[in-house]
């Protein structure tokens, strides 16, 4: 059996592994498990959507790695109540954490996770070293080597 990975992106492709770039729509037809991980911008805000979700095959997996605002969560509630994709797992939410009380933690196909994602040894190492690293050049004056620049 072979793994044939989808991907919907303008920049990325890689034959070597069995990675496919292709249209959204038809991503969202043929997968099996759709993993949404990009950056929050005006195009992508609200991305997941009732139509988004409508495309997805009904025995489909949606994760969300990404940004909160990237779904919106009232059409995934009616996608998953509705079983019109078979689970969601978000490690992402708006706001962050999900109120106690809301819809989508009442849901035996929704897993909801604390926004870590990233909380591996490996990762949080680098991300304390670059912390560490621009804080030391912003005290001495020097440009941080990791600076966001908003």
């Amino acid at each position: 059996m072979c793994l044939r990975v989808l991907l919907s992106c303008h920049s990325f492709s890689c034959p070597s592994l069995l990675l496919s770039s292709v249209p959204l729509d038809s991503l969202l037809g043929e997968s099996d498990f759709v993993v949404v991980s990009c950056a929050l911008t005006p195009e992508t805000q609200g991305l997941c959507d009732k139509a988004f979700f409508s495309r997805m095959k009904r025995t489909a997996v949606f994760i969300n790695t990404s940004r909160g605002a990237v779904v919106n969560q009232e059409d995934l509630f009616e996608a998953l109540t509705a079983g019109q994709i078979a689970a969601a797992g978000l490690d992402v939410t708006t706001p962050e954490p999900l109120p106690t009380d809301h819809p989508l933690l009442t849901l035996k196909n929704c897993v909801v996770l604390p926004h870590i994602g990233s909380a591996t040894y490996s990762t949080r190492g680098i991300m304390a070293q670059l912390s560490a690293n621009n804080l030391l050049a912003g005290l001495t004056g020097e440009p941080m080597p990791s600076e966001l620049k908003l």
